[in-house]
């Protein structure tokens, strides 16, 4: 993935197709370091943690984050290696608040985007 606002983007669009489609492989993958920081809190690894977060997301909302998009104009640039997607950057069929997707920052680590936060 290019160290570029668009490569972010087009990984944090991976994610969010990927949670409509419960690929916990890929969720894992792209939400490691964030993932990784949660279970050092206590809250188990990400593959169990995952699986309650698509419980909560219902089937419409699913179907809508597997074609979502995130608007370009709405992505904070923080540094040349991290970026922030706030849920309102989030374009899809139907809308998520920030209780059910949240805000993500993502930054690049070896050679990828990743979420961290």
């Amino acid at each position: 993935m290019p160290r570029t606002k668009e490569g972010a983007i087009q990984r944090y669009e991976q994610y969010l197709h990927a949670v409509g489609r419960e690929d916990i492989d890929t969720v894992c993958e792209v939400a490691g370091p964030a993932a990784k920081q949660a279970e050092d809190q206590g809250f188990g690894p990400c593959t169990s943690t995952f699986i309650v977060t698509f419980q909560m997301i219902s089937p419409a909302q699913k179907k809508a984050l597997r074609t979502a998009t995130v608007d370009p104009q709405r992505v904070a640039v923080l540094a040349p290696d991290k970026v922030e997607i706030p849920t309102e950057a989030i374009r899809a069929s139907v809308t998520f608040s920030e209780s059910e997707l949240g805000s993500s920052t993502l930054e690049y680590l070896k050679s990828n985007w990743y979420i961290t936060d």
